[in-house]
């Protein structure tokens, strides 16, 4: 069989993390893409709030590229579209409330016009290219959740999603399991599955658990109820509404991206029994038993809501001691310390704060290790390819898949070409692999120089020297110096003592020297740099301009000047 004959799989994002999804599909020269998410980022990135993958790899094949199809509606699996879609030009495939959701990007973006997207529902079969691809309905903390069959002259993949078995959803359907049960009689080659809470021992739990403990948590509070959760888990977005009607609240939302994904999801036929909404703005008028307010930020994002009431800095809301803050989501693994400085704060202001490490708050939008079990015993698969998760996520999964009676199990990684069939199943080759960052409006490798200075500036800091020289060429009053973000030295400063040290070893240059500016750039940059590493043990940033006045420039001045 030819080489464009393999079946292969190929992720480029979301294998050995959580986030940032992008899955590539091979055969018969042709390729399907499975998601296009985005990953946050941390603080060896500064100034950089989003990452993604890098594309380059099938942006250089592009022709070959049949479609994008979009499992849902999460950041992480769709929050890429709208700034990589440019460099792909392909179809997009989403269900009506990924659609939905990605409409307000595209319209950000100014592409809303230019995107093919193609709306499909549950059930429906896309023929894309030598691909042959159905939607199955699953559960998962976020409307239309969708599992993927991918269907080859080569073999089927039955590729999940994000997914969790929900028996009581309450927005949205229950899991196909019918289709779930048809797709593993008629033979899966390989599933590809979500790895997220791998370690948990039973099920996910259901979103009817969490509304009956918010419930009570919420009742006969003498304050303000403060809910912070994902800005698009619409099915808590349904229970909070429910907890405030039946406590007798308002509800009040904060935070923009809840307001998008509210009217995502109304437009679409979810959340049509919400009461009226008001704005944290309006919230205030009312008495603080009167209102339970949900916001954005439960994962510590600095430019969210939660963070700036954390902070005391939110414009329209200020909470004090008789006041409760939920945060009704998951700590995602890297979102501890910015989540823990948060509850540090309200805490020292003497605001209880509920998580759920402490109570029944949430519920996890992914299968533990009962409910995988059910899946496997749905596919039966060949092959089993874990995704979605950390290396110990995968390896784990991997040990449970064989243990299911899985004959192969793989653990792969960004970049990693796997073969499916024909044969045995394994890695046969490494493709490049990395992440873009999105630095203001402009897309950059995260290895960018302004990316390094910036690690620099924000460990060492930044000298900046100017020396003028007359039209004599004789140096013109002392160097001036700024210092950014270094301790003080000696004296007057550190910036003084370096304005002297660095006279010191241009008066050491001759005639011929000072006339150069790479030999005074030289002197005055070992000067900097000799004595910051001397007194703070930093390596600064160094910058030095040279200015020569003009003879001609200051005569013109001085003929100004008489005049």
């Amino acid at each position: 069989m030819s080489k464009d004959l393999e079946f292969v799989f190929l992720p480029l994002g979301g294998a050995g993390e959580i986030g940032m999804n992008l899955n590539l599909y091979g055969f018969d020269g042709q390729w399907l893409m499975v998601d296009l998410g985005i990953g946050f980022a941390d603080e060896t990135l500064p100034g950089i709030d989003i990452v993604m993958p890098d594309i380059a790899f099938i942006e250089a094949q592009k022709d070959r590229l049949a479609g994008l199809v979009l499992t849902h509606a999460h950041e992480d699996h769709l929050g890429a579209v709208a700034h990589l879609w440019e460099r792909l030009k392909c179809p997009v495939y989403a269900t009506p409330f990924a659609a939905a959701m990605l409409r307000t990007k595209l319209v950000e973006a100014g592409l809303l016009d230019r995107v093919p997207l193609h709306v499909v529902k549950h059930g429906d079969t896309l023929a894309l290219g030598p691909f042959t691809v159905t939607y199955i309905g699953i559960t998962h903390s976020i409307p239309e959740g969708s599992s993927l069959t991918i269907e080859t002259a080569a073999g089927t993949v039955l590729h999940t999603g994000d997914w969790k078995l929900d028996p009581e959803p309450l927005v949205g359907k229950a899991t196909d399991k019918a289709a779930l049960r048809r797709a593993g009689a008629d033979g899966v080659l390989a599933l590809v599955c979500d790895s997220t809470n791998v370690f948990n021992p039973g099920s996910s739990g259901s979103e009817a658990a969490v509304r009956e403990s918010l419930m009570a948590l919420c009742a006969d509070r003498p304050g303000r109820i403060v809910i912070t959760t994902f800005a698009s888990n619409v099915a808590r977005i349904a229970t909070i509404a429910a907890v405030a009607a039946g406590t007798g609240r308002a509800l009040a939302v904060v935070g923009r991206s809840l307001h998008r994904t509210i009217t995502a999801a109304q437009s679409c036929g979810y959340l049509a029994d919400l009461p009226p909404i008001l704005g944290g703005d309006e919230a205030g008028y009312l008495p603080r038993d009167k209102v339970l307010l949900v916001c954005t930020g439960c994962q510590g994002e600095p430019r969210a809501a939660m963070s700036r009431i954390a902070e005391g800095e939110h414009q329209h809301v200020s909470l004090d001691a008789s006041d409760v803050v939920i945060f009704s989501s998951k700590i995602i693994p890297g979102n501890e310390r910015p989540i823990g400085r948060m509850c540090n704060l309200l805490s020292r202001d003497g605001i209880e704060v509920l998580t759920e490490h402490d109570h029944m708050v949430h519920v996890s939008g992914h299968p533990g290790r009962e409910e995988l079990a059910q899946y496997y015993d749905w596919a039966r698969p060949q092959i089993a390819i874990p995704v979605h998760g950390e290396a110990r996520h995968l390896a784990e999964h991997a040990q449970f898949a064989r243990d299911r009676g899985v004959p192969q199990a793989i653990v792969v990684e960004n970049g990693a070409v796997v073969r499916l069939a024909p044969g045995p199943a394994g890695i046969v080759d490494h493709v490049p692999s990395g992440r873009l960052a999105l630095d203001g409006r402009v897309l950059i490798d995260i290895d960018h120089d302004s990316i390094r200075e910036r690690r620099r500036l924000m460990h060492h800091g930044q000298v900046v020297v100017t020396v003028v020289f007359d039209v004599a060429g004789k140096v013109s009053g002392p160097p001036i110096v700024n210092a950014h973000g270094l301790a003080s030295g000696t004296g007057e400063g550190i910036a003084h003592d370096l304005a002297a040290e660095v006279a010191r070893a241009l008066s050491s240059l001759t005639g011929e020297g000072r006339r150069d500016n790479s030999a005074v750039e030289q002197a005055a940059r070992r000067a900097v740099n000799r004595l910051v590493r001397a007194t703070t043990g930093k390596r600064p940033l160094i910058d030095v301009n040279v200015v020569r006045m003009d003879q001609n420039a200051v005569r013109g001045a001085a003929q100004k000047v008489a005049s």
